[in-house]
């Protein structure tokens, strides 16, 4: 597998990873603590989705500079793979929260 398509697969298992996760940890939080743990995991994979997207690509700042360095320098490829790394792990927190959601029976959209 290439190395493009072996980083971008783990972004996208990285940011599904710790939505999923936080999500879970902190139902069990909300039970400890006599919440009600659905409506908090909804909320939680909510909330720590942008917090896995930055996770993922290795944090906030440095893909951004890459994305800015590359583009301006006429260098178009390695920008086009930071925002296809950022895209992948977008999708995968996306998938993540979308999975609790789906879990907890579909609530907290309207």
């Amino acid at each position: 597998m290439s190395t493009f398509l072996t980083k971008a697969v783990m972004d996208f298992f990285i940011a599904f990873g710790i939505v999923l996760g936080g999500a879970m940890v902190g139902g069990i939080g909300a039970v400890i603590s006599l919440q009600p743990p659905t409506q908090t995991m909804l909320d939680v994979a909510d909330r720590i989705k942008i917090w896995a997207l930055a996770a993922a690509v290795g944090g906030t700042i440095d893909p951004m500079r890459v994305i800015e360095s590359n583009f301006f320098d006429g260098n178009l490829s390695p920008a086009i793979k930071q925002i296809l790394y950022l895209l992948f792990a977008f999708l995968g927190a996306h998938m993540g929260s979308e999975l609790v959601r789906w879990v907890c029976g579909g609530g907290g959209r309207g």
